[in-house]
């Protein structure tokens, strides 16, 4: 595999999904101009994020799409020879609705996710998954995680031992609802999304590609932040939190096997050691 470019967005989406097709249509524009061969788009890119996150009105949810809608496929036709990952809510049949992401090109879809991990108010709009599996496309072996699930070390472990080189993150990442800060940059939640996104990276010795939402969804603030980060935990481009892309030029498995050459992460591993529950 050769260096590509990855870019990864921050943008703003809601719930008129022309529109927001419209703009995930710039930006495949945008990133093709810059030679992205890869371009993750946020979390809720078709629909928009939950407008409250303690108390989600269970009649103003986010549209709820099938696997097979024809805007996926319409995504699909604009991506043509690029990959590229977004969310959306996902019509699970019987009334379940999953927070979910799928990957995609010019010849269809190339793999999927359903949000594992669910904060508190998620649980009230949305089903778990249940499965991290990592699969492949024109540009490497790719993980997608969504939001919360980058929280939790084992999600990006689970997706580096099934092989992925590159792992997409999909947020619509708010800033600190019980605590936000005067400014952005003091923000917690603004800390430990750039922390999180530097350590998942770092601990696998993988490329990591995080995108989020910008603007603002009922009560919440969203970051932005988008970045490419490095196998050993670098920024190699990003976005602050202005809405655009973050684009950086990558050799995913050179930079992969450079990282893993002296001190292998996966293989010094001692699961016989690590103990799964409290007893």
């Amino acid at each position: 595999m050769t260096s590509i470019r990855i870019a990864a967005a921050a943008a703003h989406f809601g719930r008129d999904l022309e529109f927001d097709l419209a703009r995930i249509a710039k930006l495949i524009a945008d990133a093709r101009a810059e030679g992205a061969g890869l371009l993750v788009l946020p979390d809720a890119a078709l629909g928009g994020y939950l407008a409250d996150l303690r108390h989600p009105d269970p009649d103003a949810l986010p549209p709820a799409l099938a696997p097979d809608d024809p805007l996926i496929q319409r995504v699909a036709s604009l991506a043509a020879e690029m990959v590229v990952c977004l969310g959306y809510c996902e019509d699970g049949g019987d009334a379940v609705h999953y927070n979910a992401a799928v990957c995609v090109n010019g010849d269809g879809v190339l793999g999927r996710h359903r949000k594992v991990h669910l904060p508190a108010g998620e649980i009230a709009a949305y089903a778990p998954g249940d499965t991290f599996d990592a699969f492949d496309t024109p540009v490497g072996r790719i993980g997608m995680l969504i939001d919360y699930d980058k929280t939790f070390p084992e999600s990006a472990r689970s997706l580096a031992l099934d092989g992925a080189q590159i792992l997409a993150c999909l947020s619509a990442w708010p800033t600190s609802i019980t605590n936000r800060a005067p400014r952005m940059a003091q923000d917690r939640q603004a800390r430990l999304f750039d922390l999180y996104d530097q350590a998942r990276a770092a601990e696998n010795q993988l490329v990591l590609a995080s995108s989020n939402q910008t603007g603002a969804m009922g009560g919440m603030r969203f970051l932005g932040q988008a970045k490419v980060v490095g196998p050993g935990g670098e920024i190699l481009a990003r976005t602050w939190a202005k809405a655009g892309l973050a684009v950086a030029e990558v050799d995913a498995a050179a930079e992969v096997d450079r990282a893993r050459r002296i001190l292998h992460h996966l293989d010094e591993r001692r699961p016989d050691v690590y103990r799964e529950k409290r007893s």
